[in-house]
């Protein structure tokens, strides 16, 4: 499988590219499929002289899409997003895109597909994402009943946009919120162990066609990330209860403000407290790391320390009171 052309969408994203980072050092030739290739420059340095290709193509596109598959081997769909903007809709990003993908992967004869989905994924979910990921679950399995569906809570790293962004809004405010309470339950997963498991899912004959949730080692609630990231920060803040009956309106009013701030995303929308409103954590009796081979994860306090320094008020060198 060394030589296999490995087509990924979402390259270019957070976990994308950790993915090609992994996919190249296992050997693969690695096509990034994003929408704007001139941007990539950085996922060319990733593997070797020649290893990596950027080509133009966009999930809602279909000519694009398939284009981008051509002799491919494998097909890798990562394509996510966070809230709506513009044409970037639940629907038509990442349901419709992903049944584009995996019917365009289909009739190029693809079998090795890889979907990375989320916990909470349902058709019949009430919030509009977990309702859009179900549906590209179903559409990929249908398309491609080989394919294997991986499921992770929330993903931290460098670049993430939980941690980070709770970090970023200690810098600005003197209160967090604690949204319904801020007992919903988390179990989030270091970004290169969900690359790691991307791969492993493709070197394993036992994948196809099955589901495997990832979490990390540990579960936390919204209350204990929060406390977490104000200690690494140094940014001593009050958390302040918000209740499930003010947090839905806010949601919905941040997400109609920033739609008109091209350059920015709401810092909560209305469908990220219904979401909130569901425990993110790996389900009872659910295959995960362990049946994909990966055993040993990194932890939420080995690697945070590592990029949240960044938000301290004086920096990289600045003692944390934990520390002293």
């Amino acid at each position: 499988m060394a030589a296999d052309i490995v087509t990924v969408f979402g390259g270019s994203g957070f976990l994308g590219k950790y993915v090609v980072r992994a996919l190249c050092r296992a050997g693969k030739r690695v096509r990034v499929a994003m929408r704007r290739p001139h941007l990539g420059h950085e996922l060319r340095v990733m593997g070797d002289v020649g290893q990596v290709q950027l080509v133009q193509a966009n999930v809602r596109n279909r000519e694009s899409v398939a284009r981008a598959v051509q002799g491919a081997d494998v097909v890798i769909n990562l394509v996510a997003i966070l809230f709506e903007k513009g044409k970037q809709t639940f629907a038509d990003t990442v349901a419709t895109g992903g049944l584009i993908v995996a019917e365009e992967a289909a009739k190029a004869g693809v079998t090795r597909f890889v979907h990375v989905s989320a916990i909470g994924a349902d058709a019949g979910s009430k919030s509009a994402y977990g309702k859009a990921k179900g549906q590209a679950e179903a559409a990929v399995l249908a398309a491609v009943p080989t394919a294997t569906i991986l499921r992770p809570s929330i993903i931290f790293g460098p670049e993430d946009n939980f941690y980070n962004q709770f970090a970023s809004m200690a810098r600005m405010s003197p209160a967090l919120p604690l949204i319904g309470g801020g007992q919903t339950k988390f179990q989030p997963v270091y970004v290169d162990d969900v690359a790691d498991a991307v791969v492993a899912a493709l070197s394993r004959g036992d994948t196809q066609g099955a589901i495997f949730e990832l979490g990390g080692p540990a579960v936390y609630t919204f209350e204990q990330i929060l406390r977490h990231i104000l200690t690494e920060i140094d940014r001593p803040r009050l958390l302040v209860p918000l209740p499930w009956a003010i947090a839905t309106p806010m949601g919905a009013v941040m997400n109609g403000v920033f739609k008109f701030v091209p350059w920015a995303g709401p810092p909560l929308t209305a469908d990220q407290v219904e979401m909130l409103k569901t425990d993110n954590v790996v389900g009872d009796g659910a295959r995960g790391f362990a049946e994909l081979g990966i055993t040993t994860l990194e932890s939420v306090e080995s690697v945070t320390p590592t990029y949240l320094y960044r938000h301290r008020p004086h920096g990289q060198f600045q003692q944390t009171r934990k520390a002293a």
